[in-house]
């Protein structure tokens, strides 16, 4: 019978062995840990950050401008402005004034998407365009562009509709613009009378005819722009 011990060297390289499978499982179970931990807080507002700067791609269109929107009537209670028609063109450049153009191509402008919608009294027409900035900083720097006076120029180009109550609503009928901005998206809009004329030969102004374009341009920024935190029960998000 061989009754020797072990070497130092051959203790040495089984403690070294063991140690390797302690810390081979601990690394192991961690990674299990991460493979099925839910998702942090902090990720869950990421995620949701993520999803408001992409709804101007993946939402339906008729989402972000719905057929009909919601505003207060000079005279009390509420009036909804229709919708005439959206455009299939979502190119940054030609949907702006050139001035405001080249600050939206330096700020990173991603998409330009307009529709135009008609007063429940049928005598304004109001261009509604949300501009899709990369993020927040770059939508504030885009909106520098834009007068906050109500000035329509630079600003939105309106867009007509040939065959509709909208088809005379060309650049020099424009009498009012606004411009707002929450997140990466600005909302902007343009409006003027239905009759077609041009805003040097209207007499007495009347700003507030054209009040209700900032505020249904407030429902529209307001849909795209406030955050919904991931349900992970939920199909539509993947966690």
């Amino acid at each position: 019978m061989n009754n020797a011990r072990p070497g130092p060297a051959l203790v040495a390289a089984s403690a070294l062995t063991l140690v390797c499978a302690v810390a081979a499982g601990v690394a192991g179970s961690a990674a299990g840990s991460e493979l099925t931990r839910g998702p942090s807080t902090s990720e869950l507002h990421a995620a949701a950050k993520r999803e408001v700067a992409e709804r101007w791609r993946t939402w339906q269109t008729g989402r972000i401008f719905p057929a009909s929107l919601p505003y207060s009537a000079e005279q009390g209670g509420e009036e909804r402005a229709s919708r005439v028609g959206i455009s299939p063109r979502t190119a940054c450049a030609g949907s702006v004034d050139a001035k405001a153009a080249r600050t939206l191509r330096q700020a990173g402008c991603r998409a330009v998407l307009r529709a135009t919608y008609i007063d429940a009294l049928q005598g304004v027409m109001v261009t509604v365009g949300v501009v899709a900035l990369p993020d927040e900083v770059d939508a504030l720097r885009a909106k520098s562009a834009f007068p906050e006076t109500g000035k329509p120029v630079p600003g939105l180009r309106p867009l007509a509709f040939e065959g509709t109550v909208a088809d005379r609503f060309t650049p020099p009928v424009r009498q009012v613009g606004s411009v707002r901005q929450a997140g990466p998206y600005l909302v902007l809009t343009t409006a003027g009378q239905v009759d077609g004329r041009p805003a040097k030969a209207v007499g007495e102004q009347r700003p507030t005819i054209f009040a209700f374009a900032a505020e249904i341009s407030e429902h529209v920024l307001a849909d795209l722009s406030t955050p919904r935190m991931p349900d992970c029960a939920s199909p539509e998000w993947q966690c």
